[in-house]
């Protein structure tokens, strides 16, 4: 057998990892001194207990994680703080939806903005732009690229195929380039050769809640396939600020095959294919500038069809070194089309022209059509010009057909080699390259593409039994921003293989995005009736343009922590303390009679945040997070979504004979200026049907508030919602 190569993440262990068969057994061996100080913390905090790992002298697992640095590593060797929601935590909180799992991460943020669109900030900023995050499914980045979202509705993968939620809490572009800037969010799914059998699901409920789940999975000699099929459907809320029906209810279906196969020895193939339609509503809020006009239609409701499909090839050349090959392809489609009514003279050239020479003369004119504001002689000279036409008729309604739509394209290929180069070094780098394109008439007046390359490395020295030095950078070219590099350095002290504090400085950026800096936004409204100025296809007034100039958002963070996992008591624990400055922050609201983006605005966070998850015995568990976040923020728009207070407090109960429960509470003193604290409850009750297990869950959300959630328009009649599933699996 081939000499295999120390682990970095552990304390003079011996192991063998589990990769395509190999078993993992670990043996730590004790440390060899310790400071007075040290030991006096540790001994304080948990007793014996902290010693009874390095006392073990059986096998035993060794939590691992992925997210951080793309190495496996240990908990307390991972430079910068994680967060594992696993299969279990998910099935117990009863969630239906990812944003809703996230407000179990310290420091995250959740909001809803327009219904049904989900926001998930790490520690805040502007309450309806969430563009500081990547999230990655099965590290295949699902952040679009020319409206630079996510699209929490419309991400192809149900949560019943969720694995775990590997959340790391802090800058990452070291490792996952431009957009990491303020953490990573990685869901990873079920392994086919996990996914074995057929389970059927079916969740009803208050608001319209109506959702559905199908999968089989099976497997063969050297492989294994999951495909599953599922449905989500609800009513979102049900009023607005005015008492009035909120139109933002969902719909949709989508489909994931997933296959794995060991080709041989050394080599394996793992690939997916995705695909999702549906349809969300949206309310409609326009208001004609000019005149007392009927605006149109009440929706401008989105149509959804997005594919995915990715390919992982792995070359296993040793024990210490792999090769690993990804590549993906998606594409995204939202159709969204409306037909409005606006006086003919926002159809007026003339009237464009002054829009484009001075946005706020058009609006001083629009208060009082006639009379002309003071202003250059070309501005005035163009403002007699309307006031001819308005004096002429042009304040009649003429209505037309307006659309939205947008397609969005992204392929991604990325080489990655890990290798051990002694025991005690440790070595990941790989190149990628990735081809953004948007395509949409309203937005980009055609299309726009954008090239990325994208090198990087990361470096892992155990510099002695308890020392452990990490460093790494990505260096990227972007074609419509230039090119960018960021470095992460961290020192993690190892007391034992399960304990370890850790000091970390990192730097990451935010490349602004197609919309930001390179939008031709302006509204060709079709089939015009009665005729504007002779034409029935008409350019609205109102148009953008983005400044093209814009600089990359720029981060520096500081970072304090420990992380430990007493095993004898069953307590995992993390603590954080972070000082990060954001600076060249765009901030602005990105409206067509408001665009006006800029760096000019930054961000200060700093405070502390603690998880803990504890294993009591067998059949109890608890989960407490906590984040104090203290801030400053030059635009008062990035102030919106950070509560200085936050957290939540979980209790998990297998009460045997089948039943089981969980308990949940959520708090933010400050979402959008406004309370959030909910309490939610799961019952179930699993029965044993011949082969088959049914089980039957309940689950009720009690909002412990009387506030809309994050916006004012957004309101439920009841304080409750109650939905019930039935589950079979064989």
């Amino acid at each position: 057998m081939p000499r295999l190569a120390k682990p970095l993440s552990s304390v003079n262990m011996q192991t063998f990892q589990r990769e395509q068969g190999r078993c993992v057994i670990i043996r730590p061996r004790a440390p060899l001194s310790l400071s007075l100080l040290a030991l006096s913390w540790l001994t304080l905090l948990a007793g014996d207990d902290v010693w009874a790992e390095d006392l073990f002298d059986g096998a035993q697992a060794m939590p691992q994680v992925l997210t951080a640095t793309r190495l496996k590593q240990a908990p307390a060797a991972v430079p910068g703080s994680i967060t594992v929601l696993d299969s279990a935590l998910i099935k117990a909180s009863g969630a239906r939806d990812i944003p809703e799992l996230l407000r179990l991460v310290p420091g995250m943020m959740v909001g809803y903005r327009n219904g049904n669109q989900a926001t998930a900030n790490y520690h805040g900023s502007n309450v309806t732009e969430a563009r500081r995050l990547q999230v990655l499914v099965d590290g295949r980045s699902v952040y679009h690229p020319g409206l630079a979202t996510v699209d929490w509705t419309d991400i192809p993968v149900a949560i019943e195929d969720i694995e775990r939620i590997e959340v790391f809490r802090g800058p990452n572009t070291v490792s996952y380039g431009a957009n990491a800037l303020m953490g990573v969010i990685n869901i990873l799914t079920r392994t086919p050769a996990d996914s074995r059998g057929t389970r059927l699901k079916t969740t009803q409920g208050q608001r319209g809640i109506n959702d559905w789940y199908a999968r089989h999975g099976t497997a063969w000699a050297d492989g294994a396939v999951r495909l599953s099929l599922s449905g989500q459907q609800d009513e979102g809320f049900d009023h607005n600020e005015f008492d009035r029906d909120y139109r933002d209810s969902r719909r949709l279906n989508r489909f994931n095959l997933s296959v794995s196969q060991q080709l041989d020895s050394r080599h394996s193939l793992d690939w997916q294919l995705a695909a999702k339609e549906g349809s969300n509503q949206r309310p409609y809020s326009y208001s004609p500038v000019f005149g007392n006009i009927e605006p149109g239609d009440s929706g401008s409701d989105v149509s959804a069809r997005d594919y995915a499909g990715s390919l992982r090839w792995t070359l296993d050349f040793s024990p210490e070194h792999s090769l690993q090959l990804q590549s993906s392809a998606q594409h995204w489609q939202r159709v969204q089309d409306w037909r409005a009514c606006e006086a003919e003279i926002a159809f007026s050239p003339a009237l464009g022209q002054l829009w484009d020479l001075n946005p706020a003369y058009v609006l001083a004119l629009a208060e009082n059509p006639f009379s002309v504001p003071a202003g250059t002689a070309q501005e005035q000279a163009l403002a007699g010009t309307v006031q001819g036409q308005l004096l002429a008729g042009a304040t009649n309604a003429v209505c037309g057909d307006v659309n939205q739509s947008m397609r969005e394209t992204r392929y991604d290929v990325e080489l990655q080699d890990t290798l051990s180069l002694s025991d005690d070094l440790r070595l990941l780098s790989g190149v990628g390259y990735r081809y953004d394109r948007a395509d949409s008439e309203t937005y980009f007046n055609g299309a726009l593409s954008n090239h990325i390359w994208r090198l990087f490395g990361h470096l892992e020295w155990q510099l002695s039994e308890h020392w452990l030095l990490q460093g790494g950078a990505m260096l990227e070219n972007d074609q419509l921003t230039g090119d960018s590099l960021t470095p992460r350095v961290a020192v993690n002290y190892l007391i034992t293989a399960r304990h370890g504090l850790r000091a970390v400085y990192s730097e990451a950026v935010r490349s602004p995005d197609m919309y930001e800096n390179n939008v031709d936004w302006r509204y060709r409204v079709r089939n015009l009736q009665p005729l504007a100025f002779g034409q029935s296809s008409a350019t609205y007034f109102a148009r953008s343009q983005g400044p093209g100039n814009l600089d990359q958002e720029i981060m520096r963070s500081r970072e304090l922590g420990y992380n430990g996992l007493f095993a004898e008591a069953g307590v995992a624990l993390d603590i954080k303390l972070f000082y990060d400055e954001i600076r060249n922050m765009i901030s602005e609201p990105l409206r067509n009679d408001r665009f006006a983006p800029s760096n000019a605005n930054h961000m200060r966070f700093s405070g502390a945040e603690t998880q803990i998850d504890w294993q009591l015995s067998h059949a109890d568990r608890l989960r407490l997070s906590y984040a104090y976040v203290d801030f400053t923020a030059s635009s008062k728009l990035d102030q919106r979504l950070t509560a200085r207070n936050s957290g939540s407090a979980g209790w998990l109960r297998d009460w045997g004979q089948g039943w089981s429960s969980a308990l949940f509470y959520y708090g933010a003193d400050q979402l959008n200026e406004r309370r959030f604290e909910r309490l939610d409850v799961r019952l179930a009750k699993r029965i044993a049907i011949g082969q088959a297990t049914l089980e039957l869950a309940g689950v009720l959300q009690q909002r412990l508030d009387d506030e809309p959630l994050t916006w004012q328009e957004n309101n439920y009649d009841e304080r409750h919602l109650l939905y019930v599933s039935a589950e079979l699996e064989f």
